[in-house]
């Protein structure tokens, strides 16, 4: 096991969402030697960070500067600062913050013989009509839905085309919740609006179906997967030297009407659940069905590729996070 007693862990996003929750799990195997990458300008990702352990934080702007002459220092990267914008139409940013960023690091990453890991995303599989499974093989079938999803699958292909799969580790993130998401507005998910409407006697609302033949009201299908979880299986590759591009799922589909009726027993209420049209903008790039195929990377991590049932980790986020207002 590597313990990365003397050397730094470099964690880019590291106040984000799945940023903060990284190094509160590193925190917990006992690990403070952290520099975190982010720009906390005048946003709030601040509280994420409060009671956490780490060296530094750097800001993204200067950060390239910072990296020159601390070659030997640094052991490994975990990668995930980037736009994580489903509906971010700027192709000239996302391109900048998800694509060219993460080549320079990379490169940086990969000539100093550092452990490098990253964050693709689901995203890249699009309509899922190809499967959910991390097969470099069938990389360039993919077509992304939308313009933050090619930005990463441009990084994974890069990656692939220069040879260097081999030499990094990819994580393909499905529909992550838990606690510390607070800043991320509409792109937090659905849970943290369920909670306010159920708490003020108001019905969870949900898109219709737009494949009728398909999905009944609210079966359309997700992977959720718990914070938690994630950053177990994050971290876990830090310890092994497995390399390539990983599922971070739960290999398990739950419907919109599943994930509402948990939050509904979270409060302890009964379910009452309304369904609406989805905006005709959205049908275009909706995915009715995604679930990760999840045998790769518990092959990889074996144990610590397990996960918490749906109604307990959503039991564990509403209850212990959401309600009382604290982050992890």
């Amino acid at each position: 096991m590597k313990l990365y007693d003397d050397q730094l862990i470099v964690v880019t996003g590291g106040a984000g969402f799945i940023g903060s929750c990284v190094i509160r799990h590193l925190n917990e195997l006992g690990m403070s030697n952290i520099i975190i990458v982010d720009n906390l300008d005048k946003t709030e990702k601040w509280k994420n960070l409060v009671g956490k352990r780490f060296v530094d934080i750097v800001s993204i702007d200067s950060f390239f500067d910072w990296l020159k002459g601390r070659e030997s220092v640094i052991e490994a990267f975990i990668h995930l600062g980037a736009c994580t914008d489903t509906q971010e139409t700027d192709a000239r940013y996302l391109l900048e913050n998800n694509y060219r960023f993460s080549v320079r690091l990379a490169e940086y990453a990969i000539k100093n013989n550092q452990r490098f890991i990253y964050a693709s995303s689901a995203a890249t599989y699009g309509d899922g009509s190809l499967g959910f499974v991390d097969d470099h093989k069938s990389l360039e079938k993919l077509h992304p839905l939308n313009m933050y999803g090619y930005s990463k699958h441009m990084f994974d292909l890069w990656l692939k085309n220069e040879g260097l799969l081999d030499r990094v580790v990819g994580l393909k993130y499905f529909n992550v919740y838990g606690p510390n998401e607070n800043h991320k507005d509409k792109m937090a998910s659905a849970i943290t609006r369920m909670v306010p409407d159920v708490q003020s006697g108001k019905s969870i609302r949900l898109f219709k179906t737009t494949s009728p033949t398909r999905f009944s009201d609210g079966e359309q299908v997700r992977d959720f997967i718990y914070i938690k979880d994630v950053v177990k299986m994050t971290c876990a590759f830090l310890e092994t030297d497995e390399m390539g591009i990983y599922n971070i799922g739960t290999g398990m589909p739950t419907t919109w009407n599943m994930l509402a009726k948990a939050v509904f027993k979270a409060l302890g209420q009964k379910p009452r659940i309304e369904y609406f049209e989805m905006p005709a903008s959205m049908v275009p790039h909706y995915q009715n069905y995604t679930c990760a195929d999840m045998a790769k990377t518990r092959k990889a991590l074996k144990k610590k590729a397990a996960v918490m049932p749906m109604e307990d980790a959503v039991a564990d986020y509403v209850c212990n996070y959401l309600v009382p207002g604290k982050r992890w």
